[in-house]
């Protein structure tokens, strides 16, 4: 997994700027996005509750539909990205193992190399989605210096 070649000083403040100000300008969706994960109203049940952890360990082909979900995230994720500047080859890797996937007869027999990837792809992007929620709320500027959560976003979008 290569890096970017690493942007200027001048241009990671630029560049992170526009990752704010597009957070900011998705709040309420991504938000929303991820009460619907979290909440259990919208489906029924949470994905993140049921269908990751509880299915995953009772091997049930639920775990499948973690990739709708990854979808919707990753779908959010690519429209707050600055410039349209692609996902870090780390977290790209993940989704390609982690999606497009499909259940057979053959699933249970191999349930943690076909289900694992799964799991793994829903709670990176997941985690990504309630880093920028969590980012969009409480920065007004870039920070210094720069929380966890915030260098994670800035590794996903290869500003860092």
């Amino acid at each position: 997994m290569s890096k970017l070649e690493y942007p200027s000083a001048e241009e990671i403040r630029r560049l992170e700027g526009i990752l704010l100000d597009n957070l900011h300008a998705q709040a309420a969706q991504l938000g929303e996005l991820l009460n619907q994960l979290n909440d259990g109203k919208t489906y029924g049940t949470s994905p993140y509750e049921d269908e990751c952890f509880y299915r995953f360990y009772h091997m049930s082909f639920k775990v499948f539909g973690l990739q709708t979900y990854t979808d919707w995230i990753v779908a959010a994720l690519r429209a707050i990205a600055p410039e349209g500047r692609e996902f870090c080859g780390m977290f790209q890797a993940i989704l390609d193992a982690g999606t497009g996937r499909m259940f057979n007869d053959q699933t249970n027999a191999h349930w943690l190399e076909q289900a694992g990837p799964i799991v793994q792809a829903f709670l990176h992007a997941r985690y990504f989605l309630e880093m920028a929620v969590k980012y969009a709320a409480a920065l007004d500027k870039p920070p210094q210096p720069l929380p966890s959560g915030w260098a994670a976003l800035l590794e996903l979008y290869q500003i860092r």
